[in-house]
């Protein structure tokens, strides 16, 4: 008798033990970027206006991004409309409009089902460099045309 009350004893803690941890794990997609901020660095004006932003599903869930949208109509993302399985990797590629001299200052925020960041923002920066001088066109005689 003592070993059968034993027996319900053990069984009850570690149901118990079990039903514990598995409340503590949460299930869900969770989203993990590579790097949160893309910078440029100085680049010329009509420049590669791309530039992508890595990231991991470390959840236990698909993933799936709903939306992105960037600050201003110059910062366009692109990104899967598929869902991303746990482990697996994605990009969100952003488009910036190079032909606009000056500062970079931009985020792109981004809607998800991730339990860890349901909304994140990411940022690019960098400069763009002066427009070239436009040329003004000649004819044959070297005199500019329309004057």
């Amino acid at each position: 008798m003592k070993k059968l009350i034993l027996s319900f004893c053990l069984l009850f803690v570690a149901a118990t033990a079990t039903n514990t941890l598995s409340a503590q794990i949460e299930k869900g997609a969770k989203i993990e970027f590579a790097k949160q901020t893309h910078d440029y660095g100085s680049i010329k004006y009509d420049a590669d206006p791309y530039c992508t932003f890595e990231f991991k599903n470390t959840g236990n869930e698909p993933l799936i991004i709903s939306n992105a949208k960037g600050s201003c109509g110059c910062t366009v993302p692109e990104w899967s409309k598929e869902p991303i399985a746990p482990g697996a990797t994605g990009s969100i590629r952003v488009k910036y409009d190079t032909k606009r001299p000056g500062p970079i200052n931009k985020s792109i925020t981004i809607d998800s089902n991730a339990i860890n960041e349901p909304m994140k923002v990411i940022k690019i920066t960098g400069e763009v460099g002066a427009a070239p001088e436009s040329v003004t066109p000649v004819n044959n005689s070297g005199a500019p045309i329309g004057n």
